[in-house]
């Protein structure tokens, strides 16, 4: 019962530090502007691990890598820890086993790029409906704008309701079946089956 708490705690930290920098990377990528209360919560939050890091890790396409790559760590480690927590015996060899940790890490990282999307997308049709004049408004809407954008194009707005967002989260949803299901490809390297 210990063992279950303290995974709940540790999976809870884990993944808000995640969710924070990918937010970071979001935010960089999308160039949405950090001044704001919630652009100055992740900066706040992430800096004493991304500033170090920029140091030595390039940005690659105008993507801020030095916010993505410790988000990926993070749930790598989470991957580690649950396992460890967990009891399950590692048998595959060492290579295997840190590539199937690393894996598992991406798809959960994936994961939570997803639920990201959600939660973005889900906030921002209803900012639209219920204070689309609200401070956060812009950022969440220039957030979700590019994911919505190609759904735009092809799902018309029935009586000046859009509804690209509902067809937006059922992809969504089938994504994280996909991601669900990927989690298993990497039982042979941890287990050596």
């Amino acid at each position: 019962m210990l063992d279950s708490v303290l995974l709940l705690i540790v999976d809870t930290v884990i993944s808000l530090l995640t969710l924070v920098l990918l937010a970071r990377f979001f935010m960089q990528w999308q160039r949405v502007s950090f001044r704001n209360q919630i652009g100055q919560f992740v900066v706040a939050a992430t800096d004493w691990v991304v500033r170090p890091l920029r140091r030595v890790i390039p940005g690659v396409f105008g993507l801020d890598m030095a916010s993505l790559l410790p988000a990926w760590l993070a749930q790598a480690l989470l991957v580690l820890i649950e396992l460890s927590l967990r009891g399950v015996p590692l048998s595959g060899s060492a290579v295997g086993i840190v590539l199937g940790i690393f894996g598992l890490g991406l798809v959960e990282l994936l994961r939570m790029m997803v639920y990201l999307v959600f939660g973005v997308v889900l906030i921002s049709a209803v900012l639209s409906w219920v204070s689309p004049h609200a401070p956060a408004a812009p950022v969440f809407d220039a957030l979700a704008a590019p994911f919505l954008r190609p759904f735009r194009r092809v799902v018309p707005t029935i009586s000046n309701i859009d509804l690209s967002p509902l067809v937006l989260l059922l992809v969504l949803q089938i994504v994280l079946i996909v991601l669900g299901g990927m989690r298993n490809n990497f039982a042979p390297l941890l287990f050596g089956l």
